[in-house]
This record gives structure tokens, sequence and C-alpha cells, in this order.
């Protein structure tokens, strides 16, 4: 019994621990054993995270934005900066709000990984956390490589940016910034680089984490649902089938509630994110189209792979979310199906009547929003590109 407790202890650390080193790094992993010191620590690696975040990065980018927002090329390639950084801070300061209301959930995947379990059902979990686990390894190989990138090319004296004598007057910086002082002289220019460095590191573990988590949590509630819906299908072999049903019935609500909650802390951070897609995916557009227009000056093979590899990780990432609503979506009502196919007919009639008011609530569509303003679906995600597309003709009109 102690080794299989020991065993079980160990899938459950497997399945949440990158998620966890992330967020405990800056402060925001959902616990509920934390004493008084250790919450005043985590709320200070956030704070650490958000000064430098908004300090190094977010206000020398808007500061550079209002001083060449007349053109529109540099505007665009400061936009590819302070919009995610934007939308790093807003995630953090939401989700560190409704952090707390994220510590049951974590409580039930324990739960759920601590409990005795059949092989078929140990086996699910594997599969559905293992995917969150493959995700979010790509997710910071792909963004370590952009930051090697971004980082390392500027030492050499070259960018991957468009630059300018206004954004840049002497060595390039990673970012698109502009500062009060003179950048150009030393040591201020090696001290603002280095400020840069350490705030992009800041910068791109909330960007990853956060939003891996909600995966985390999705595919552990899909895995649930998978469980629970074979549970259905095979609970005419049950000795007690009111029991059963019973204990079915207890926890679909369980997990209906876990959505609710993930919902509720994510809607608006879903609704941030749609916005800055949409509009960093026209302004790609309208600027890829004006690059090939423009005969007068060759673009390098250099600039249009870094564009590409940008405008592909976001088109990567915004289709991730919508894959994942569209998941937790198809496995709910895989839940109604199971119940609605039941061979209810070789049931009592007093068994049977048991039956309907499960049916009626799993029928009920159950989704993420953005703001509880339309579904997180693949068809909500086309929607989005359809919009994005139609507004660079808008752009090329008041150009």
């Amino acid at each position: 019994m102690g080794n299989s407790k020991y065993s079980e202890q160990k899938d459950f650390e497997w399945a949440t621990k990158l998620h966890r080193i992330s967020l405990e790094l800056i402060g925001l992993w959902p616990n509920s054993e934390l004493n008084f010191r250790k919450k005043l620590i985590c709320n200070l690696r956030v704070l650490l995270a958000f000064l430098m975040i908004t300090i190094g990065i977010l206000v020398p980018s808007i500061h550079s934005l209002i001083i060449i927002r007349s053109n529109i090329e540099l505007a665009i390639d400061n936009l590819q900066c302070s919009l995610p950084v934007l939308t790093v801070v807003i995630r953090i300061v939401l989700f560190w709000w409704k952090k707390e209301a994220l510590v049951p959930i974590i409580n039930m995947i324990m739960e759920d990984w601590l409990k005795r379990k059949s092989v078929y059902e140990r086996n699910t979990m594997i599969t559905w956390a293992f995917r969150a686990r493959i995700i979010i390894t790509c997710a910071y190989i792909s963004l370590g490589v952009a930051y090697i990138i971004l980082i390392g090319v500027p030492i050499f004296g070259k960018s991957m940016r468009l630059t300018s004598n206004i954004t840049d007057p002497g060595r390039p910086m990673p970012l698109q910034t502009y500062y009060i002082y003179d950048i150009t002289k030393r040591p201020q220019f090696e001290l603002t680089f280095l400020s840069q460095i350490i705030s992009c590191i800041f910068a791109l573990i909330p960007y990853t984490a956060i939003d891996n988590f909600l995966g985390l949590l999705t595919f552990h509630i899909c895995g649930q649902l998978i469980i629970l819906k074979n549970r259905l299908i095979h609970i005419n072999e049950q000795k007690n089938f009111h029991e059963e049903l019973k204990d079915c019935i207890i926890c679909h609500i369980r997990l209906l509630r876990a959505i609710d909650t993930v919902e509720d802390v994510y809607n608006i951070i879903l609704l941030v994110l749609f916005l800055y897609f949409g509009t960093l995916f026209a302004f790609y557009g309208f600027l890829i189209i004006s690059l090939f227009q423009d005969k007068e000056h060759e673009v390098s093979f250099a600039r249009m792979s870094f564009l590409a590899v940008i405008i592909t990780s976001l088109f990567a990432h915004m289709c991730l979310y919508c894959a994942v609503g569209e998941m937790l979506m198809a496995q709910c009502n895989e839940i109604h199906f199971a119940v609605y196919n039941h061979e209810w007919y070789f049931l009592d009639a007093k068994e049977a009547r048991k039956l309907i008011p499960f049916m009626m609530r799993a029928g009920q569509p159950i989704y993420y929003t953005a703001g509880k303003v339309f579904p997180i679906t693949m068809a909500t995600f086309c929607n989005l590109i359809k919009t994005s597309a139609g507004y660079i003709s808008v752009l090329f009109t008041g150009n």
C-alpha cells in the first residue's frame, strides 16, 4: 500500500512539475499550504516580475511607439514587442487576482492522482498529462530559441527587426525602445542592454506558464471526463446501479464546477489574447504585403524569415488555445451521448427515470469563452482570421 501511494505521488509530481516550477518562479502557483511568510515571498516575486517587465520593457516601448507613431512600419515593428508584453502584464495581474480560486482545482487534481485507480484510468490520465507536458516543453524550446536569437544577434551589432536613427541612435537594442537618457554612451548602453535581457526572461516565463497552465487544467478535466464516460457505458455491469449513478453524477458536478472556475479565471485573459492576436495579425498582413509591393528597397531573406517565424508562432499559439477549448467541448458532449445512448430499456422504469435529469444537464453546451462574449472553438478562430484579414484592406485605405 505504501509503495502504491508513493507511485501515485510520483505520478502527480510528474504530471504537474513543469507547470509548477514555471509558476513558482514568479510566485503564481496556487497553493493552499502556504503560511503568511511564504505568501508574502510569493507576492514579492509577482511584484518583482511585474516591475521588471513594466519598467524594463513596456514603458520604454510605449514611449518609442508615441515617437514613431506616424511611421506605420516602425509602429508595427514596435507592436510586435509592446503588445505581447502588455498582454503579459495583464495576464500577471488577472491571474494573481484570481489565483486563490484555482487552489481547489489543484487539490482536486492531486486527489485524482492519489486515489486508487484501475489500469485504464491511470493510463488515461497519463496520456492527457503527457500531452500537457509535450506542449509546455515545445513552448519553452521555441521561446528559448527566439530569446537566443533576439538577444544574441544585437550583441554582434546586427538586428532582426526594422531599425532607424530615431529608435536606435547607436548600436541596436534587442527591443525597440526609447529612453530619456543617452544610451549611446558607456556604461549606459551595457546596463540598458542587460536590463532588457533580464526583463525578457521575466516576460517569457509568465507568457508561457500562464497559458500552459490552462492546458494542464483542461487536459486533466478531459481525462476525467473520458473516465466518467467509460463508467457510464458500463454502469449496467455494476451490482448497485443507484450508488454507481450517484457517484457518476457527483463526479460530473465536480468537473462542471472546475470548468466554471477555470472559465471565470481565464475568460478575460482569453479576450485580451484574442484582441491582441487579431490586431497583430492584421498589422503583420499589412506589413508583408507592403514589403512585397515596395520595389525600391529589397527585403533581406533574414528579415522575411524572422517575420515568417513570428507569424507562424503567433498563429500556432492562438490555434492551440482554440483547439484546447474544442477538446473540452467535445469531451463534455461525449458525456451527453454516453447517457443518451444508454440501454435504459433494460432497466426498471424507476431506475431509467433517474437518467433523465443527468441527460438534461449533460446536454447543455459547455465551453470556455473570451470575456463571456464568444466561445473558444476552432470555428471562432477561423472567424477571427477572416475578420483580421478584412482589416488589412482598412489599413491600406487609411495609409
